[in-house]
């Protein structure tokens, strides 16, 4: 007989948010379950060990005032599924998928597995185009491409909220009438912070184009490893079904993965780097690989997660292992916070691994790589004469290194710096990319073809004189 009927009275042991239940027949792994507790309220769990004695059962509102001997547990044989329906755009969902803006529920809904569906990876189409964030430091120098995973790496106090605030209200994809929208995915953070993002998108009126799946600091931890699916399942459906491009933002992922570890910790699991589960890596795959573009399909996903680093930390392992899977990463600076500059986004450390095939002539500009080439290499220089002047002084530089600080300071100030609601388009950041080139006399652009400094260059420095 199957587990599906049968109703299970009584729990072998209760542990954090994990319950075993023994000697159940005909149980598959991440199966739904259904727990009564004595009281007569009806929890949801999951199926996420299955062995020939007991079967292991997280319980997603978590086991507090459950009794051992009291509880009933029923296994409804499929696994949870989550509501998707483009009425989903606009609202704000819990970790569900259900509502919790106090507007109805949704009319239409079609009900998805929360896992969503393999994407067979030769049935995969290599992400090209250019999407257009209006941040100039992402845009000009770490592109970011439809179906690209790209991650922020931020640590605590940063302002990377207001920059994912900013992606949210700016991103679009230039030139072509087609849809595009963002779901929005928040684990594990404060109350004001949920305000201000809702007010972010309510006030400037991008809400319309966002489904926000909202998971809060005081909710239950193992609710958190279910919002970043229920949201991807929304996201597959709107790219897949709809054909639609879809921006997913993630934030925070290290909420995310210690609610992972937590779990692990209440399962008694073997802990590996850090006390993090040794499967974190394969669990976090199982989200980053949910972005994509599918042969003849016309819709995207796109990723951009959001991770705080532990002490500022880059090789702890959830930057760590999230730079294995994803497609670069952009990186946050203290320092550059402290002088001032939004969004604080660090150049020498941050790369986009697909930027170069989704930039330049008829995607951006054609002169786009170069310049970018050029940016990189001359800040590189300026990092390395600031090291020289502490040493020195600046009384000591030569010229030509004199103007290296100047490019530096221009280049942080005017180009990577620009207000919370500024909307650069990808010309006015490479205008003022050679505006901020100007200070270098033209035969230090060694990385610029000859006909783009013919082109531009002139004409920059005409307008400063």
């Amino acid at each position: 007989m199957s587990g599906t009927g049968l109703e299970y009275k009584g729990v072998a042991s209760i542990s954090g948010p994990i319950i075993v239940v023994e000697n159940v027949q005909q149980v598959g792994y991440d199966e739904l379950v259904s727990v009564k507790m004595q009281t007569g309220e009806t929890r949801l769990g999951k199926v996420i060990e299955v062995t020939q004695k007991a079967v292991t059962v997280q319980v997603f509102e978590g086991t507090t005032g459950l009794s051992p001997s009291e509880t009933r547990t029923r296994f409804l044989g499929r696994p949870l599924e989550v509501p998707v329906s483009t009425e989903m755009l606009g609202r704000i969902m819990n970790s569900f998928g259900e509502p919790i803006d106090g507007h109805p529920r949704f009319f239409t809904e079609e009900r998805r597995d929360v896992n969503g569906f393999p994407l067979n990876p030769t049935a995969r189409e290599y992400p090209r185009d250019f999407i257009q964030t209006g941040i100039s430091a992402i845009d000009g120098l770490d592109s970011l491409v439809r179906g690209q995973k790209l991650p922020i790496f931020s640590g605590p106090g940063l302002s990377h909220n207001e920059l994912a605030a900013q992606i949210v209200r700016q991103a679009t994809i230039r030139g072509q009438g087609e849809e595009f929208y963002v779901v929005f995915i928040a684990m594990g953070i404060e109350h004001d912070d949920a305000a201000f993002f809702r007010r972010s998108f309510e006030e400037t009126g991008a809400i319309k184009n966002v489904a926000m799946f909202l998971n809060l600091a005081d909710d239950p931890p193992v609710e958190r490893i279910i919002t970043p699916r229920a949201g991807l399942t929304l996201a597959e459906y709107l790219a897949f079904d709809q054909d639609s491009h879809v921006l997913v933002v993630l934030t925070d992922m290290t909420n995310y993965c210690e609610a992972l570890r937590e779990v692990s910790a209440s399962m008694e699991e073997v802990p590996s780097r850090k006390g993090y589960p040794g499967y974190m890596y394969s669990d976090l795959a199982s989200i980053y690989e949910r972005a994509g573009r599918i042969s003849g399909r016309k819709g995207s996903i796109t990723q951009m997660p959001i991770l705080t680093m532990p002490n500022d930390d880059i090789t702890h392992p959830i930057p760590d292992l999230t730079g294995y899977i994803t497609e670069g990463q952009i990186v946050l600076s203290r320092a550059l916070e402290k002088q001032g500059v939004y969004p604080p986004i660090y150049i020498t450390t941050s790369l986009s691994r697909l930027m170069k095939d989704g930039i330049g002539k008829d995607r951006t500009r054609e002169d786009h790589a170069n310049v970018a080439s050029q940016l990189y290499s001359a800040y590189a220089q300026y990092n390395a004469v600031k090291s020289l002047a502490t040493i020195i002084g600046e009384e000591g530089l030569g010229q030509r290194d004199k103007e290296y600080l100047r490019f530096g300071e221009r280049f942080e100030h005017k180009l990577v710096c620009q207000g919370k609601n500024e909307n650069r388009t990808i010309e006015q950041t490479l205008s003022i990319a050679w505006d901020t080139l100007s200070v270098l006399p033209d035969e230090e652009l060694t990385n610029i073809k000859p006909e783009f400094i013919k082109k531009y260059y002139p004409q920059i420095v005409k307008e400063i004189k």
